[in-house]
């Protein structure tokens, strides 16, 4: 895991490359690589490349970056999980390697396949890749978007890295503030891809590659598709009993899970009291992993209440024989890292408090790399949207197509919302949106809507905003092609949007501010692949697949606790300090967020 970025003055008429701005860039992302960092620059002045390593993979100088082959040259972040076979189907080919790292494995892959080469690769990855014979730089991102690259082009020099901040601090990058970013942070919680809060700065594509040539930036082209995946294995079909289904399970998690331990450093594990993160460490047992620490945070204002996670995680580590340790996280702790948490926070988030301090307990001790469950509920259904988006459908797939109904609707819902709180200020929206699963998926994950915007915003902005942001458009594109059934499209829907703009990025920051490397085996397109004909083809959503496919199964209580979602007591903090209840919620955090980033106001709480 690093820290990566790269300039690139494409144009003839484009001055030569800054180094001084290459070498600034780089340690804006300091926390990404303490162990060391480095830069490149090509001989003409036009290629420059710096990175900041977290060695994980091959701890010797030998495996730093920027790394060469020939007329390559790479920065890399992430991990290629599959390297040895790759190396071993190379050197079969007659390859020779002067390192153990997986990015030389990259470096002679390209070699051989240039952009056909990232169909092969299982892991997380964000490449930039010049090829000097070619006069021509790669930019790709794994398939599903679990390490960012951002880039920023002026018509004449791309400059690219792994945070926005980093490019935004350079000083030759516009700071243009992009209406539409902030439209989408409080529409969605976060800034939904490609935007960002710049005008100037983008994401590439998850699951993309993209050439920077002497014509400038080329299209992203798509070499993975969630929603193609997806309906690739609805179309398949198939019958299959329950115990070949929670076969397919087991085999497929646990060659995830062993792929995800693949590291020089030990590897560690977040345990909650959920079924995602006891089925990783059960099946990181079950795969030969011997000395595993897990960690878990407790608060005591949830002691005694069913979202204390801490009785029954501890219950698990001992189940399974792994060492455990519960970090007590306070709120005079929690105010302390408020400005370290907003200090790290890459664009504006309503989520990630939580991994922020889950990864400071991993680096504390002592750890490097942790496992987490990430994904869990998007690949197995485990979120109401599943089932509550295709119960939708039938009837508000009809009431959308009555004329003005929706507009009615939201008139009659605001005037009974002023009177009660118990009346849901979307009753309006989803009259007028239903008419799809992507409609239904705005509506039903929206943390403010559209028509709340000019008050948060100003009239102005909040118009461009949603011009230029296009939200339903954008959701739109996550369920083409129609990935088949009502399963299969709110799956591709949840991962392509929440897991991949919010749950993602906000592990990303937040581990990164500790220099932490978080893996997340439930998050992985080889997984996908194998598992999705055994889901798409059944009635019911399959957390309970996931919970028996560890060997033994996991315990009774983690199958049958109810969801609580891994939360900090912030409401419960507020109520202390005001010495009476008071209202708290992702609503009020996400105006607190926006106005210590952008706004005038500059307290932390």
């Amino acid at each position: 895991m690093c820290g990566i970025n790269a300039i690139y003055a494409y144009r003839e008429a484009a001055p030569a490359i800054d180094r001084e701005e290459v070498i600034a860039t780089r340690e804006c992302m300091h926390s990404r690589g303490p162990d060391a960092g480095d830069a490149w620059f090509s001989d003409d002045g036009r290629v420059g490349f710096g990175h900041r390593r977290l060695a994980i993979i091959d701890l010797s100088p030998g495996g730093a970056q920027p790394m060469h082959f020939g007329a390559l040259s790479i920065v890399f972040n992430g991990e290629i999980y599959n390297y040895r076979e790759l190396r071993a189907q190379l050197e079969a080919r007659g390859r020779r390697f002067t390192t153990q790292s997986d990015t030389e494995v990259l470096l002679q892959l390209y070699d051989e396949k240039q952009e056909r080469m990232l169909e092969e690769l299982r892991g997380m990855f964000a490449i930039a890749l010049w090829d000097s014979a070619r006069r021509r730089m790669l930019l790709a991102r794994d398939p599903y978007g679990i390490k960012p690259l951002y880039y920023a082009d002026d018509g004449g020099t791309i400059r690219l890295a792994s945070q926005v901040r980093a490019l935004a601090a350079s000083g030759n990058v516009s700071r243009q503030f992009d209406p539409a970013g902030a439209a989408g942070f409080f529409l969605r919680g976060t800034v939904p891809e490609p935007f960002t809060m710049y005008r100037a700065i983008r994401a590439l594509p998850a699951g993309s590659y993209a050439y920077v040539d002497a014509n400038g930036v080329r299209e992203p082209v798509q070499y993975f598709s969630i929603a193609a995946t997806l309906r690739d294995a609805v179309e398949r079909g198939g019958h299959f009993s329950e115990e070949q289904r929670r076969g397919i399970v087991h085999d497929a998690v646990l060659e995830s899970v062993r792929y995800h331990m693949v590291a020089d450093v030990p590897v560690g594990a977040f345990l909650s009291a959920g079924i995602d993160s006891t089925a990783v460490v059960a099946l990181a047992r079950e795969s030969g992993a011997s000395d595993l620490q897990t960690m878990t945070l407790r608060f005591e204002e949830y002691r005694g209440r069913v979202n204390d996670e801490a009785p029954l995680a501890a219950m698990v580590a001992q189940q399974y024989g792994v060492r455990h340790a519960i970090q007590e996280l306070t709120l005079p702790q929690f105010r302390a890292e408020l400005p370290r948490i907003f200090a790290a926070m890459d664009q504006p988030s309503v989520d990630g408090l939580n991994s922020f301090f889950i990864s400071k307990a991993a680096h504390d001790l002592g750890l490097k790399v942790a496992m987490s469950g990430t994904g869990g509920d998007e690949l197995f259904g485990g979120y109401t949207s599943f089932r509550d988006i295709p119960r939708w459908m039938p009837m508000t797939s009809v009431l959308s197509r009555v004329p003005k109904l929706g507009d009615a609707v939201q008139r009659l819902n605001a005037a009974l919302a002023k009177r009660s709180h118990h009346i849901s200020p979307k009753m309006g929206e989803i009259v007028r949106y239903g008419g799809s699963y992507a409609g239904a998926y705005l509506v039903k994950r929206g943390r403010f809507l559209a028509s709340e915007l000019p008050s948060l915003l100003g009239a102005e902005i909040a118009r461009e905003g949603l011009a230029r942001l296009d939200l339903l458009r954008l959701i739109e594109q996550t369920v083409t092609p129609d990935p088949g059934n009502g399963f299969a499209r709110v799956a591709a829907l949840e991962s392509s949007l929440y897991l991949r703009n919010q749950l993602l990025r906000d592990m990303d920051w937040a581990s990164m501010a500790h220099s932490l490397e978080v893996r997340v085996p439930l998050v992985d397109a080889h997984l996908l692949r194998k598992v999705a004909p055994a889901l798409v083809t059944r009635r019911q959503r399959g957390k309970q697949l996931l919970a028996s496919a560890a060997r033994p199964p996991l315990p009774a209580e983690v199958q049958q606790r109810r969801k609580t979602g891994f939360t900090l007591p912030i409401k419960e903090w507020l109520t202390q300090e005001a010495g009476g209840r008071v209202e708290f919620g992702k609503r009020s955090w996400a105006r607190k967020v926006y106005e210590v980033m952008f706004g005038a106001e500059r307290g932390y709480w």
